[in-house]
């Protein structure tokens, strides 16, 4: 190995890395590279994507930051031939050049039709495309929203239509029908009008019509983006597909429940024409009368043809008039009988209700009711004095057995201050008023204390209960 001395400057790794990021970055700048993305997996949990593009010959290492991602009018995928803008710089960590890309368009409109009917069949596997997700248009819807650009010619020719068809109250939901945001607009009006209160100050439409002119297929490009086509197929007021001229197809047209070739075309399919609907209206209305006319005709002669086979009113009521003039003779003989059988039987009740056979009997029951009266008398009067007794008795027994008696042989009554017999010295505390009531007084006094411990009360035997008659004052057993 020579150790010979030499010359050439010495340089660190960053030296060399950050020399050779300075020299790529001014020699090439910005520039625009055409090849096929590989290896990408959406985007890092960063936001920031990375991937490679590739020819047949060599590769190129691409970065997209978060924020330029999100603003992409079109979004890498894998396998995608594409066009990137971007500034060609070098990553000093892997001893790699990268480029870090501010915009993607597909490599022309090979790329785009490819790009497009992978994202058609990937939609159509997920069902948006179903024919059983498709909802039928109102017939006669009384709001229309229209999504489009407000300037435009194409709202002025839907306008123009539903007027000339049947005059129906539209609202506008202005958009941008090309670049950039035009598929976060038309998304989000296709939202907004499904979000509309039914009962809201601003009507929630019966019908929603996307609309917007012809173009290629780089100005259509928002409708084909996979947020527009899930917005359409997830509203629930039915929609009208109506982006471009008749040979123009977005992925939007599959997911609306009708496509029209033209925008006036969906003012035609959203509206019938109102002087069919008049001329239709009276033609089923001289139908309805012509048959009502024939109908009254038919149940005419039905009635007539019935009635030649009935029997004439004279004819249904001569019995029934025969037979009314029977029973009226029959009725004034039967009221004649009956009056003289009622004549014959008050003549002979009458004489028993002359005056003085009503006095005769009247004279009966008074003899009656005081040989009654001459009998009870002795009888209440026996059982008056058998209750006086029975009286007596009570009271003496309540004189002998009372309290008071008891208090005139030197005991006394003991109360505490709510008016309760103390029966226990052990039931008063020191300090207790107390109340005494004697033979011939009643004293009010306070404990000083409780002097010795009484025996516990022994159960006294069972003396016989005395039967006392109501009002005998048997509150008095208290003392015994």
């Amino acid at each position: 190995m020579s150790t010979e001395p030499t010359n050439a400057a010495e340089f660190t790794v960053a030296e060399i890395s950050i020399a050779l990021k300075r020299t790529v970055e001014e020699k090439f700048g910005y520039v625009r590279v055409r090849g096929e993305i590989s290896g990408y997996r959406g985007p890092h949990s960063s936001g920031h994507a990375y991937f490679s593009l590739k020819d047949d010959k060599a590769r190129l290492e691409a970065v997209v930051w978060r924020g330029v991602f999100s603003r992409l009018a079109h979004k890498p995928e894998e396998g995608m031939e594409v066009v990137a803008t971007g500034k060609l710089t070098t990553y000093p960590g892997s001893s790699k050049y990268q480029i870090v890309i501010d915009r993607i368009e597909p490599a022309g409109a090979g790329a785009l039709m490819a790009m497009l009917e992978k994202r058609r069949k990937l939609l159509l596997a997920e069902g948006l495309f179903d024919q059983g997700r498709k909802k039928p248009l109102p017939f006669l819807p009384a709001t229309i929203g229209v999504i489009t650009s407000p300037t435009g010619a194409v709202i002025r020719d839907i306008l123009h239509r539903l007027a000339d068809r049947f005059p129906t109250r539209v609202i506008v939901w202005p958009v941008r029908v090309q670049g950039e945001p035009c598929a976060t607009d038309v998304a989000a009006a296709i939202n907004g009008f499904n979000a509309l209160p039914a009962a809201g100050p601003v009507p929630r439409p019966d019908l929603i019509i996307v609309a917007r002119g012809g173009g290629s297929i780089e100005d259509l490009w928002g409708f084909n983006e996979e947020i527009v086509v899930r917005a359409a197929a997830d509203s629930d007021i039915p929609l009208i597909s109506a982006v471009g001229h008749e040979t123009d197809t977005t992925l939007i047209d599959f997911a609306a429940d009708r496509r029209a070739p033209t925008p006036t075309g969906a003012a035609e399919m959203a509206v019938p024409v109102r002087l069919d609907l008049v001329a239709t209206t009276n033609e089923l209305g001289r139908r309805h009368r012509a048959a009502m006319v024939r109908f009254v005709v038919s149940l005419r002669d039905r009635l007539q043809a019935a009635g030649a086979g009935l029997p004439s009113a004279p004819d249904l009521l001569s019995v029934a008039r025969q037979r009314h003039d029977m029973a009226e003779q029959k009725l004034s003989a039967s009221l004649s009988a009956l009056i003289a059988v009622k004549n014959f039987a008050l003549a002979r009740t009458a004489p028993r209700l002359s005056p003085v056979h009503l006095r005769a009997r009247t004279d009966q029951l008074a003899q009656r009711v005081d040989s009654v009266g001459a009998r009870l008398r002795p009888a209440i009067n026996r059982r008056l004095e058998f209750f006086h007794q029975r009286l007596g008795a009570a009271a003496r027994l309540k004189d002998n057995l009372g309290y008071l008696n008891v208090l005139r042989r030197g005991y006394a009554l003991v109360t505490d201050a709510g008016g309760q017999i103390v029966r226990r010295a052990s039931d008063v505390g020191p300090g207790a008023a107390l109340h005494i009531k004697l033979a011939d007084g009643e004293l009010d006094a306070v404990a000083q204390g409780v002097v010795g411990s009484a025996p516990a009360p022994t159960k006294k035997p069972s003396r016989p209960k005395i039967r006392r008659e109501p009002g005998s004052g048997g509150s008095q057993s208290e003392l015994f």
